[in-house]
């Protein structure tokens, strides 16, 4: 009789377990089961329109122009779930879709809308811009409108063939510059020490850590780029709208007095300056685009497709992807593009890094690619690691070596580890704006000796060599120390320009000259020979088929590339393929692209997960987060004789 009530309480205990499995099965089969038709929904949602004839094509560009996504597809769709709404848009795409629509009997036109488009380098608006020129050419309108544009948004909507805007709107180009947060001061009084070692008198991008300005040499050498950039800018700009050489900067000089002349308002002022064509608002942009096409009753606007809808339209061949190569023109030759977009690391790096490993490993991917007749390296980074620089160089060699020609396309940055993999190539093509050069060395030793001091922590123990504490953080570097890195960083830098020599068939000297670490414009990197050519990543396509041989056009089209504009040109001549190669996504990954994270988007509606926002914003956090986060990356994993060429520089 004594036991029954600890078998009541086992009975008890055993029940409500069972009602508590129970639960949490029936639960996850729900959240299963809404998962399964949440796919189910997306993939519906994903089929593309049909399209019909005196179709507009609207091409509202979103967030930043990236090279390729940065991160991968689950990585973005978290971000979606997460209620992180900013998004890329893809230079490839926006090729793609530019060049199928020039030869779509029903698209007629293009609306550009600018509103929500974040920019990307010079360079890399040079090519959309090229894309464009292209379907201009075809006989079809382009007309951009914007409620305003920044210098970024116009650049694009100078090159339309109608320039709209919103009658309260106003074109806001303020040239290129940019202020650097300096830390010597900040440092000295948190206790921190920095020890630079480098090579070149203009490699100045550790001098915010050891300076409160710029050096002169550095100074020099960012007007001298600036100016260069801004040159091409206004050049593009002028040209494109008819307007007389130096207006731009003619109205940015008078600029409080032509304000004034019109009562302050910036949108008369813009039409008085020829900058716009006419001022509508977005209602009258409707009746616009009904007038030139036709109306379309469900949607009560103009006939139109979007940008997402239209590149689901293009088969995978026009999309570039690597999937296809498994369709039946498999054996049609191809050439292939290998992305390198960031910072260069030395291991495996997700889309938006350089890898030196994962890089190194899609060169090798399409070197080995029998249907891969000639690669092309498109590269927009401004260096890093020495060792994955190398690592990604030597599998370009190797690709040379193997008979397969290679053609680097310099996107807005190609400058220290970019430049730096871009040796082992055929030919260096570079557009005018790309920021190309940097090509020195330098390391920096940070430490936190005075800083411990004053928290009364002293850092003392043995070691068996001078080496063990010799480049100890918390304590001051030892001299010696000092010494075998300047030894080490000589001996890269010479490594580094004798590289550079012998694909540029000059010598070390000569190349010496014209490198200590200093950046330079496209066109000034022609002058001083450190590119063959200039032209946009369709030129380098064209070219590298060219050099292997493939259609019967590529060879006329790819000598248009030394001008500093590239003419307008169709599409790949037939006999060929462009094929980007890119990392190979998971099971689970592909899932995610096949629904195109709208699972994502749809479960963060029923949950309402949202990120927290900083308190500081963004345009004074961000450079701080850069720079002090790669100074702590720095301590963190400094290995003995680490060496970065970098140049710390985003296009302006």
């Amino acid at each position: 009789m004594s036991l029954r009530p600890f078998a009541w309480l086992r009975r008890g205990i055993g029940a409500l377990w069972w009602f508590l499995d129970a639960t949490r099965r029936t639960l996850l089969n729900l959240l299963f089961l809404a998962l399964i038709v949440l796919i189910g929904v997306a993939l519906l949602q994903r089929e593309a329109p049909t399209l019909r004839d005196d179709t507009a094509l609207v091409l509202e560009l979103q967030g930043p122009l990236v090279e390729e996504h940065p991160g991968g597809v689950r990585d973005n769709a978290l971000a979606q779930l997460q209620g992180n709404t900013v998004r890329s848009t893809r230079l490839r795409d926006v090729l793609a879709v530019l060049d199928a629509a020039a030869v779509d009997p029903k698209i007629t036109s293009v609306v550009l809308a600018m509103d929500e488009f974040q920019g990307a380098g010079l360079a890399a608006l040079r090519d959309v811009t090229s894309a464009m020129a292209r379907f201009k050419a075809s006989g079809k309108a382009i007309v951009a409108w914007g409620s305003g544009y920044n210098q970024k948004q116009y650049y694009l909507a100078a090159h339309a063939s109608e320039v709209l805007m919103h009658p309260l709107g106003a074109v806001y180009l303020d040239g290129y510059g940019r202020l650097r947060n300096y830390y010597l001061d900040a440092l000295d009084k948190l206790g921190v020490g920095v020890s630079l070692v480098k090579v070149g008198t203009y490699k100045s991008a550790a001098e915010p850590f050891i300076a409160n300005g710029p050096s002169p040499a550095a100074t020099e050498a960012d007007r001298v780029l600036l100016q260069g950039l801004w040159a091409t800018y206004t050049e593009g700009v002028e040209t494109a709208r008819q307007l007389p050489a130096g207006s731009t900067q003619a109205l940015i000089d008078a600029l409080p007095e032509r304000l004034k002349a019109v009562g302050g308002d910036a949108a008369r002022l813009a039409l008085e300056a020829k900058q716009v064509d006419a001022l509508k608002t977005r209602d009258e942009l409707r009746e616009l685009m009904i007038e030139r096409g036709a109306r379309d009753d469900e949607i009560k606007s103009f006939r139109q497709v979007s940008f997402d809808d239209y590149l689901m339209h293009l088969t995978p061949a026009q999309r570039g992807e690597v999937g296809a190569l498994a369709t039946a023109t498999a054996r049609e030759p191809a050439v292939g593009v290998v992305v390198a977009e960031g910072e260069i690391v030395d291991g495996v790096a997700p889309a938006g890094v350089v890898g030196g490993l994962s890089t190194a490993a899609l060169v090798r991917r399409a070197r080995e690619d029998d249907t891969i007749h000639a690669l092309v390296l498109r590269v927009n980074s401004p260096g890093g690691s020495v060792f994955g620089s190398e690592l990604v160089r030597r599998e370009l060699e190797l690709t040379r070596a193997a008979g397969k020609p290679v053609v680097v396309s310099m996107g807005s940055v190609a400058a220290s580890g970019g430049y730096w993999i871009s040796t082992a190539s055929d030919e260096v093509m570079a557009d005018a704006a790309t920021v190309t050069g940097s090509i020195g060395v330098f390391a920096l030793l940070p430490n936190a000796s005075r800083a411990i001091d004053k928290l009364g922590v002293h850092a003392e123990g043995v070691t068996t060599t001078w080496l063990g504490a010799a480049g100890d953080p918390r304590r001051e570097p030892d001299p010696r120390f000092i010494g075998m890195l300047q030894t080490s960083i000589d001996h890269i830098y010479a490594d580094f320009i004798g590289k550079v020599a012998e694909a540029r068939q000059t010598t070390p000297e000569a190349i010496d000259a014209v490198a200590q670490g200093r950046v330079w414009t496209g066109v000034q990197a022609k002058e001083r020979g450190l590119v063959d050519t200039l032209g946009g990543l369709d030129d380098a396509i064209r070219s590298a088929a060219r050099r292997a041989k493939l259609g019967a056009a590529a060879g006329a089209a790819a000598d248009a590339a030394a001008s500093a504009v590239a003419a307008p040109a169709p599409a790949p001549a037939p006999g060929y393929r462009v094929v980007y190669v890119d990392r190979e996504p998971g099971r689970f990954e592909r899932l995610l692209e096949a629904v195109g994270g709208a699972a994502a988007q749809a479960l963060a509606s029923h949950f309402e997960l949202r990120l927290v926002p900083v308190a500081l914003p963004e345009r004074v956090m961000g450079p701080l987060r850069r720079d002090l986060g790669w100074l702590v990356d720095l301590v963190d994993e400094r290995k003995p004789f680490a060496a970065v060429t970098h140049c710390l520089c985003d296009a302006p």
